[in-house]
């Protein structure tokens, strides 16, 4: 069940704004929100951290709220959601000692220099003004109801934009900083 479980979280979460757009119309709202809400729970029932269970908490909490209060105009507010609490898990990071991109990189160099730290800084606020604009855009495209847009840039642009931002950091470190 965990890595299945992880495995169909993660195709719904990729999917969500176009099924959600396409099935809007259906009465897919409940069982969408439903399925992802327990999904959700599951998630944080198996996470290793506190902090990956408190966000899988608040996702669940997000999709309870909804059927709760039966407001399927709300279901478009799970990418802009998403995108604050990575926002908060990447920024919160920026204080900590190590950010969350310098205890990955640690993994595959435990004696990461001090070049590579200051790398891993930057990639970091680079990734949290990713997340501020995505969320930003996700936002203003619900409030001005423009559902079309809204599912074409958080169901493939947002992804697009995400892949070339991995892509660059990559070039970046293996052309630039030769690692």
């Amino acid at each position: 069940m965990k890595a299945a479980g992880q495995i169909l979280l993660s195709l719904l979460s990729i999917a969500y704004p176009l099924l959600w757009y396409y099935g809007r119309d259906n009465g897919a709202f409940f069982w969408l929100a439903a399925l992802m809400c327990g999904l959700w729970l599951a998630r944080a029932v198996i996470q290793k951290t506190r902090a990956q269970r408190v966000v899988s908490l608040i996702l669940a909490a997000f999709f309870a709220a909804v059927l709760l209060f039966r407001r399927p105009d709300s279901m478009y507010w799970y990418p802009v959601a998403v995108s604050a609490l990575m926002l908060a898990v990447f920024g919160g990071s920026l204080f900590a000692k190590q950010t969350l991109i310098e205890r990955l990189a640690r993994l595959q160099h435990p004696d990461l220099p001090s070049e590579g730290v200051r790398h891993t800084r930057r990639v970091t606020q680079i990734w949290c003004g990713f997340f501020i604009l995505n969320g930003s855009i996700a936002a203003l495209l619900v409030y001005i109801e423009k559902f079309d847009w809204w599912a074409l840039y958080t169901g493939i642009v947002s992804y697009v934009l995400m892949g070339l931002l991995f892509a660059g950091e990559w070039v970046y470190r293996k052309v630039v900083l030769k690692g």
